[in-house]
């Protein structure tokens, strides 16, 4: 639900824990909680991916807010992109090939860019199990994502439409912000792991930090598993 802080203010999403939809692999009940801890993680550790969000009361009870970004007017910019096989663009990455509702070969692409290389590394962090290429916008030069209530389960259920960088390097940068949300969530007496404790089951907390130390000590893009459906559907 788009919802407006007084006449004038900042727009965000509402979504109410009432309105989640059952999953069977999700705790019921349990959605708003992670948009807020998806939030918290990219705070805290400086990716900058997820706009601000908070658990708030509503018209429907409780529920997350998210603030909107851009106009909601706008057709808002996506760093992934359907394609035609000879119309990969330079600088973009093919991630999969198949054929739209006209039986036409079609590719899923998405650019290769800095910006999109941190936000695959929050979602492998994160273990977030629903990056489509609708779910990331550009604002003012970076790369924001939403829709992060599928995430931070204790089991790996990593999809995502940014498997571009599979096995290949972090950058140094990325791997500090890991680092630092690894190193804030060891030590019981931050803020960080005290919310998080308060959003996440115990085991999905020690997930967290079990899959931020296999990013640190390997150094690499996770590679899909081939366990577990690797890409979202749709892609976008």
């Amino acid at each position: 639900m788009l919802v407006r802080a007084g006449e004038g203010g900042p727009f965000a999403i509402y979504k109410p824990v009432i309105g989640e939809r059952p999953l069977w692999d999700f705790p019921d009940g349990t959605l708003a909680g992670r948009e807020v801890a998806a939030y918290l993680i990219s705070a805290a550790g400086g990716f900058e991916v997820v706009p601000p969000t908070v658990l708030r009361s509503g018209p429907h009870g409780i529920g997350s807010v998210q603030r909107w970004v851009g106009d909601p007017g706008d057709e808002p910019e996506h760093p992934v992109d359907l394609v035609g096989p000879r119309e990969v663009p330079a600088g973009w990455l093919p991630v999969l090939r198949g054929e739209n509702e006209l039986g036409e070969s079609v590719v899923v692409v998405h650019e290769d860019s800095p910006a999109a290389r941190t936000v695959a590394v929050f979602d492998a962090l994160i273990n977030n199990s629903d990056r489509k290429g609708s779910h990331l916008v550009r604002d003012a030069g970076r790369l924001r994502g939403f829709d992060h209530g599928v995430s931070l389960h204790e089991e790996p259920k990593l999809r995502t439409v940014l498997w571009g960088f599979a096995g290949e390097s972090i950058a140094d940068d990325d791997l500090a912000r890991i680092a630092t949300v690894v190193e804030l969530v060891e030590d019981e007496e931050t803020s960080l792991r005290a919310d998080l404790d308060s959003l996440l089951t115990l085991r999905e907390v020690a997930a967290l930090l079990g899959r931020g130390r296999r990013l640190l000590d390997r150094r690499a893009y996770p590679v899909p598993s081939g366990q577990w459906p690797a890409i979202p559907w749709p892609p976008l």
